[in-house]
């Protein structure tokens, strides 16, 4: 989702991605390197070696390890970004990424008490974020984007619960959950 909505941001306003204006490429490349496929092949790897039974990690418990990981993989990257580009907070890309470690730490969280849908945390979440933008940006392509995001958001929500992979509530849990960190955090932090 983080690459997903960096992509769509690059294309709508890619004012909002500075610094990394000039650089958008690599910049969404490392994004995606290090918030889908690192975080992938580290689900693999447990799966590899037996700290989680299947890929769908059906057991809240089986979460724990691999949420733990990621989260701390997103906190190297938002180091990283730190570090490497002196950007902090009030800087645009810095702020959306803090936003974003705020959906994986609440996912982190959260599957020590319940297991929640975090397919459609992260979808909404991206909703959430964009909803404040469509206040900001006037072009009528954020709010194209926001429409299919939500359209986007049905079928992900649909498809959790057409495999059986959660109940309704765990969906609904992650959805609201999503849109509230992405909408506040959007207000609090721009």
């Amino acid at each position: 989702m983080a690459t997903y909505l960096f992509t769509l941001l690059a294309f709508v306003s890619p004012a909002l991605l500075y610094p990394f204006v000039q650089s958008i490429n690599s910049f969404i490349f490392l994004l995606f390197l290090m918030t889908f496929l690192l975080p992938a092949v580290n689900i693999g790897m447990f799966r590899l070696l037996g700290v989680v039974k299947d890929m769908t990690m059906k057991e809240r418990e089986e979460r724990f390890k691999p949420f733990l990981m990621i989260a701390l993989l997103y906190a190297v990257f938002t180091y990283m970004l730190a570090a490497k580009f002196k950007i902090s907070v009030g800087d645009n890309v810095f702020n959306l990424i803090l936003i974003i470690d705020a959906f994986v730490l609440f996912a982190l969280v959260i599957t020590f008490f319940y297991k929640v849908s975090i397919h459609s945390l992260g979808i909404w979440g991206v909703i959430g974020i964009l909803f404040p933008l469509n206040k900001v940006i006037d072009d009528p392509a954020i709010f194209v984007a926001t429409l299919v995001a939500l359209v986007i958001a049905g079928v992900v929500m649909s498809a959790r619960l057409q495999l059986n992979a959660h109940t309704p509530r765990e969906v609904l849990v992650g959805a609201i959950a999503g849109f509230s960190i992405g909408f506040f955090g959007m207000l609090i932090l721009f």
